[in-house]
């Protein structure tokens, strides 16, 4: 189960945050990390120093330009928020996240002054909440470590039990990206706001719906028949 998550920092803005984050992984047995553009560059002193015993995973670190970027191996995307979305992506708890059978997993986890935006969200297939007294956010490095402790406790998976994530993140942004190019083509719409707020909701769309592959080379099919 382990070797299976890689734990996401998106723009994280302190070096020693991602440090203390890294030190929490690595007693709990976690050693994939990637950062989505950080504020400063990576490895740097204060967070190599703020890893502790952790040195070895936090020079192996992986950065990346984007979340689709990051996540374009990953065959599921759990967001973690602790503030109530408009997106339908549904909750997830951690019990569930240990029966995945998913070959490779991606928790994210938002900056620390912003979390993760609706958009940034939209690329998940679930959103994870650690429940806190009044809705307050934890810091990232103790929400990784609540996360981490979590996954850590469960040394044995029922392989029986398939959590169905439908299509892999790749999938749906390819799709998506298709289907925007259309849109762009026939100028759908020139208003940037509506553009981006139909990708947000055909991301939720696909998501929320249960669309297998099979189904979507059908919609493929189709569309590519209605616009020749």
């Amino acid at each position: 189960m382990k070797k299976k998550i890689q734990f996401l920092f998106n723009k994280p803005q302190l070096s020693e945050n991602i440090g203390m984050s890294i030190r929490s992984l690595g007693c709990f047995g976690f050693e994939e990390v990637g950062l989505v553009s950080p504020k400063k560059p990576w490895p740097n002193d204060k967070g190599i120093r703020s890893s502790k015993h952790f040195e070895s995973i936090a020079k192996k670190v992986k950065t990346f330009n984007s979340i689709p970027e990051a996540i374009a191996k990953s065959d599921l995307v759990i967001a973690t928020s602790v503030r109530k979305r408009e997106l339908n992506i549904p909750l997830i708890n951690i019990e569930e996240v240990d029966k995945s059978k998913a070959k490779k997993m991606t928790i994210l986890f938002g900056q620390e002054n912003n979390g993760l935006s609706n958009k940034e969200i939209s690329y998940a297939n679930y959103i994870l909440t650690i429940p806190t007294q009044r809705g307050k956010s934890l810091n990232l490095s103790h929400s990784v470590s609540v996360v981490a402790y979590m996954l850590s406790r469960s040394s044995k998976i029922d392989e029986e039990t398939i959590l169905q994530s439908g299509l892999k993140p790749q999938e749906t942004e390819k799709f998506i990206s298709y289907l925007m190019q259309l849109l762009e083509n026939r100028r759908f719409t020139t208003i940037k706001a509506k553009t981006q707020n139909l990708e947000l909701s055909l991301r939720s769309f696909l998501k929320t719906s249960n669309i297998d592959q099979k189904m979507l080379k059908t919609a493929y099919g189709v569309i590519k028949f209605l616009t020749k």
